[in-house]
């Protein structure tokens, strides 16, 4: 029943700048946090950053501090991410998830279908 939707992605030129929706359905209030990740091609998967709805609280990887943001609009059961600054190596298929732990860790339950993300140097 869960249901997880992303969309925002694209084709931008490095130091452009794309926000990403994460639109959700179907989501118990235990499952609070809301987590982006990506995985680029030959990488493994890399926690981007999450928010929790409980008490707003936010983290996020070491590699897009001070370039992203992640916000939540609760009336439009959607999480953003603006993504500032890109550079190529953010180029990864980026995807939203549901979980009960505010982690940047692969601990979610319910996973949308990815959007593509693609930035050129």
């Amino acid at each position: 029943q869960p249901q997880l939707v992303e969309s925002g992605g694209g084709l931008v030129q490095a130091g452009g700048s794309l926000r990403l929706s994460c639109t959700f359905s179907g989501v118990t209030s235990a499952y609070h946090a809301i987590g982006w990740f990506r995985q680029a091609p030959g990488k493994w998967p890399e926690g981007v950053s999450c928010i929790s709805s409980r008490d707003g609280r936010s983290y996020y990887a070491d590699s897009v501090t001070g370039r992203f943001t992640i916000s939540r609009d609760d009336a439009k059961n959607t999480v953003y991410l603006q993504m500032n600054n890109l550079k190529p190596e953010d180029t990864a298929v980026y995807s939203c998830a549901a979980g009960k732990v505010t982690t940047l860790r692969t601990l979610y339950d319910y996973w949308g279908q990815g959007t593509q993300v693609t930035v050129s140097s």
